[in-house]
Formats: C-alpha cells, structure tokens, sequence
C-alpha cells in the first residue's frame, strides 16, 4: 500500500530528482546519444560524396533493421510519416475510404490518412495497453458496421474501412493477437505504427511483423536515431519492391533515362542519414537496457506516493520504454497542470499526452466511437524524461 506521500507538484519534483539527480542544465524529455562510430560512419559518408540515397550505407541499414526485428524486409525513407503514407498506399487506402486510428496517437498517424485522401475513424484504447482496446472495437464493429460488395462498411457514411492503423504507444506493444482476429473476420489490413517501439516485443515477437506493413521512426527523439527518417517493415516480397519503388519516385532502372510508371514520392533516406543509424543500431541492446534500468527506477520511486502510478509494460510485452509516464488518478487530475509547471521551472522536461486527435480542428468533423478511456487518460498521463544516458551505462 502506498503510504509515504500524497502527489503534489513538490512531491513529482523531487521523485524525478531522486531518480536523475541534480543537473546544472535542464533535463530534456529525450536526448539522443552519440557514443559510438557515429562520426566515422558519418565522415566516410562525406569523405565518399555518397550523401543522397544512392550510397552503401542505405542497404546496410535497411539489411541490419532487417536483421534485428526479425522482418524479412525493411525500405529506409525520410520519415516515420512517409513510411505510415507508403504503408497505407500499398494497402488500398484512397480517396473516401476510412481508416481505425486511435485518438490517442501523435497527429502524424492521422495525417498520413489524409495524405491518401482518406478519412480517419477515431477508436478508443485500453488502460492496461495505452493502445487500441480490441473488446471495445470489436462490439463497436458489429455494431456500426456492415458488409457490403466484399467490403466493411461505415453504416452511417457508407464508406469502406480499408485498414486498421495499430499503434504501440510510448514503445508499449497494443494486444495483437485479438486485433489481428478482428481483422481477419472484418476484412481489414492491419498496419502498425511501430515508430515509437525499435526494440518492444509483443510475445517473443518483435512489433512490426505482425500487420501487412509496418512504420518506424528515427525521428531525433527516438531510441535509435537518423536524425530524421524511418523505415517500412514487412514480411512479403512484392511489398517490400513495391515500397522501395514508389518511395523512389517510381523511376525506373536505366543508364539515363528518367522514366516513371507511376505515381511516386522521394521518400527514400539519404546515405548520410543511413549512416547514422547504422552506429546507433550498433548500440541498440545497450540503450534498450539503459531505458529498461530507468523505468525501473521510476518504478521505485513512485511506489510509494498515493494518487500517482508509473506506467509498466502489459503482461504480454517487453517493452523499450521509449517515453516514461505517470498517470495520475482521476481525482488528482486537475493537479496536472500545476506539475508540469513545477517541474518545467525546477528544468525537468514534462509534458502531457498529445491532444486527442478527434478535438483538433481538422479532425473534429471525423467520425469516432465513444472514447471515454481516452479522454480520461488525456486528463492524467505525464511524460518524464526518458533518455538512455540516465539508465546507468
């Protein structure tokens, strides 16, 4: 039973603290670490000329992401965003289709819909998972949906749902197993938005081989990092061609000539981006270990404060714990606000979760299920600084 503190903004500053100790400079959510041959990878890089996607570095990339998920296939492009838009493409998504997405989800996973000239269909998550709920979806389909011309269909809009987009978030892995049922018995292609979980696994399975196709981002906060970019995963041949050619503005190969059977994107990653990512891959089971060794102390530190909890890893995963939360109790909600000032002025970086997305102005006309859990945990999650150099290695 927790006995010693009562939560309160002084009582959140000092448990971080406890756990990062003082620092002359302000702490950051995530910083990325630099401590291997990122300079000699990223010097032989210019040394070459090799800075666009032509360049050895890409292939190697792409072979050791490859290599580490357990995919049999990874496509390097310049974003995690780019890489959800190139997954829903290849999926059929298009102009007036919808697309499942929680609400709880950063705005790039809503917008790489739009980019297909879909509509995002909001659906609520689960407590245990911070991901999809697929209880709660799956009476939801059966309720407002039909099938019709071999397809699922909104019965309000009558649009099809071509895709389920599955995101693990914080690096916690959503429940698969139930997810991939629905869309089995649904008709629906199952994509996930890996980008925040390089390094999670879901029952001994590294997250990304489970959907159709699946994104993952070095953005400059993630795990591993490419300062900017990310990657398409998945297990089928043809789709992993089809990617690396449509990110590749469709061109096709010849000495000189500039022909392009369709509609492509220059998406692909830079050789010097690829670079990067090759010496931070290298330190991958380091870092995991490192963010592994900070939850735990975290865990520790916010046992014994009532009204607070440390979010851990469902029962079924192993988690990177890529961005550290607590989540305050209902009650303690409106304390919120009044942490994340405390804490920003004590030079600890915190921030609450993304702002759901069906309440942002582009998307409040998009349809949504009851998203009650959702809202409630919008109200309470705290992020707390995450970045392996605090791990202990």
């Amino acid at each position: 039973m927790k006995t010693d503190a009562d939560i309160s903004p002084s009582v959140m500053t000092a448990a971080l603290k406890k756990v990062l100790g003082e620092s002359e400079k302000p702490i950051a959510l995530h910083e990325p670490v630099f401590s291997g041959r990122e300079w000699d990878y990223v010097k032989e890089c210019l040394d070459s000329g090799y800075v666009s996607y032509v360049g050895r570095y890409v292939e190697a990339f792409e072979k050791d992401l490859a290599r580490y998920t357990g995919a049999r296939y990874a496509v390097a492009v310049m974003s995690g965003t780019a890489a959800l838009h190139i997954c829903l493409t290849l999926s059929g998504v298009g102009q007036g289709d919808e697309v499942l997405v929680p609400a709880l989800t950063f705005v790039a996973t809503a917008n790489a819909i739009c980019y297909c000239g879909a509509v995002p269909h909001f659906i609520d998550c689960s407590a245990d998972s911070l991901g999809i709920d697929p209880k709660k979806l799956s009476a939801y389909l059966a309720a407002k949906t039909i099938q019709k011309d071999g397809l699922c269909r909104n019965k309000r809009t009558m649009r099809p749902i071509k895709a389920i987009v599955v995101m693990h978030t914080f690096g916690h892995p959503a429940d698969l197993d139930p997810l991939l049922e629905i869309c089995t018995s649904y008709g629906i292609a199952l994509i996930e938005d890996a980008a925040e979980s390089l390094g999670s696994y879901y029952k001994d399975r590294h997250t990304g081989n489970f959907g159709r196709l699946s994104a993952i981002s070095f953005n400059g906060n993630k795990l591993v990092t490419t300062g900017g970019g990310g990657a398409i995963l998945t297990n089928d041949e043809d789709l992993a061609k089809a990617a690396k050619h449509i990110s590749t503005t469709a061109k096709l190969p010849h000495k000189w000539a500039y022909i392009h059977d369709q509609v492509g994107y220059n998406y692909r990653m830079p050789n010097i981006n690829a670079a990067l990512g090759c010496a931070q891959l290298e330190q991958i089971d380091r870092f995991i270990r490192n963010k592994r060794a900070l939850a735990e102390k975290y865990r520790e530190a916010f046992a014994d404060i009532r009204g607070i909890a440390f979010f851990e890893e469902p029962i079924y995963a192993r988690s990177n714990y890529w961005l550290n939360a607590c989540i305050l109790d209902e009650e303690n909600a409106s304390m919120r606000d009044a942490i994340l000032s405390q804490t920003h002025d004590a030079g600890l970086m915190t921030r609450p979760v993304w702002t759901l997305m069906n309440k942002l102005p582009m998307y409040q006309h998009c349809p949504h299920m009851d998203l009650c859990v959702a809202e409630s945990l919008e109200r309470r999650i705290i992020n707390i600084p995450s970045s392996a150099c605090f791990g202990g290695e």
